[in-house]
This record gives structure tokens, C-alpha cells and sequence, in this order.
């Protein structure tokens, strides 16, 4: 799977002819986590983004509580694509953080064999929902700690103790303006999918 290790230009955007699998993912968490700039950070292709200027009418409604240099929000979705080796693409849909917009999970979920969910230490609680929502519908999923600047760093067993996470569920850490830390955690979390798939025959 290291063939994805260095970016291709992001000039073509059909899917290379070698690839015989494809696979959709979600990239989940709270508002204001980095799911954009994870997406943006890992596609090969240039990535779709539905962002929209913060106004006040968020105001009592979005949880703008630690986000002070936010100004814009996913009222949608992202979009990307990463092909992974020669013969697997993954297709990535960033979910929107607010819980206004659970029902727009519920519908790209549909066919996602798992999600990636990001958390923000500063604001773990915010974690809880998601990943709620994820395991009610059935949705597999691994952790992704974002490491913002500045943000006190824990161990990840006191990270997973804190979400409560079951063992075997995979906890990474990465900076989502980093491509190298965002795809070792997507390609931990895809050799897990892929893992619970065969268990299952």
C-alpha cells in the first residue's frame, strides 16, 4: 500500500485503468476537527468541498466554543479520492461536524464500509456523539487523534480510556495538514476493515 506515500499531481481525475476495487469511506468528528483539511490534505484529485462562510445565524446553534479562528463551515460534504496501491481506490466523503446534520450522515453512510473519525483533545466529549451515531447504524470505524498546535498531547491509552473505545477498535494520531500522518491512519484503518470482512467468511 506504500504507493500512495508521494502525491501525484492533482491533474488527472479519472481512475487509473489498473484498479480493479473501490471502496467508500467516511471521514467523521465534531465540528471544526480538520475533516476538510484531511481531505484536502490526502486526495489525489482535487477535492470537492461545500464550505460556507460562518454567520451569526450559527450563533446558539454551532458550538463555536475553542474554534476562535473558524470561519467557515461543511454544510454538505467533502469529497476525494486516493488510490492506494495499483488496484484499490478509496473514495472519501468528509461529513459535516454539526448535529444539525445527521441526517445528511445517515444518507452518506449508505455503502461506506467504514469511517475514520477525527477528535479534537481539547474538546474529546464533542467525540461521544459521533461516534454514537456511527456504531447505532452499524458503521465500523477507527480513531484518528488531529494533533492541533498547541494542544496538550496525551498518551492514546489514556485517549482511548477517555472515548471508552472497545480494544480492537484502532486509535492513530496524525496532523491532518500532513499527508504522511493522515494516510498511515487511513491505511490503519482500511487493513482493519479489510480484516473484519475476512473474519466474517
Amino acid at each position: 500500500m506504500g504507493s500512495a506515500l508521494s502525491r501525484p499531481e492533482r491533474t488527472v481525475d479519472y481512475v487509473p485503468e489498473t484498479v480493479t476495487r473501490s471502496v467508500k469511506l467516511l471521514v467523521a468528528g465534531n465540528f471544526g476537527v480538520g475533516k476538510t483539511t484531511f481531505v484536502n490534505s490526502i486526495s489525489e484529485i482535487r477535492p470537492l468541498r461545500t464550505e460556507e462562510t460562518i454567520t451569526e445565524a450559527s450563533v446558539g446553534v454551532d458550538d463555536m466554543a475553542g474554534l476562535p479562528g473558524k470561519s467557515q463551515t461543511t454544510v454538505a460534504m467533502d469529497f476525494g479520492r486516493i488510490t492506494l496501491n495499483p488496484t484499490l481506490a478509496l473514495y472519501l466523503f468528509g461529513t459535516p461536524g454539526q448535529r444539525r446534520f445527521v441526517p445528511l450522515w445517515e444518507e452518506l453512510a449508505r455503502g461506506a464500509l467504514g469511517a475514520l473519525v477525527l477528535v479534537d483533545t481539547r474538546r474529546i466529549e464533542k467525540a461521544d456523539e459521533v461516534l454514537s451515531v456511527l456504531e447505532e447504524r452499524g458503521v465500523q470505524y477507527s480513531v484518528a487523534v488531529n494533533q492541533f498546535e498547541g494542544a496538550k498531547r496525551y498518551p492514546l491509552e489514556e485517549i482511548r480510556d477517555a472515548l471508552d473505545l472497545a480494544p480492537d477498535t484502532p486509535l492513530t494520531s496524525l496532523d491532518a495538514r500532513q499527508r504522511s500522518t493522515c494516510l498511515m491512519s487511513l491505511i490503519t484503518l482500511v487493513e482493519f476493515l479489510f480484516h473484519r470482512q475476512e473474519s466474517r467468511k
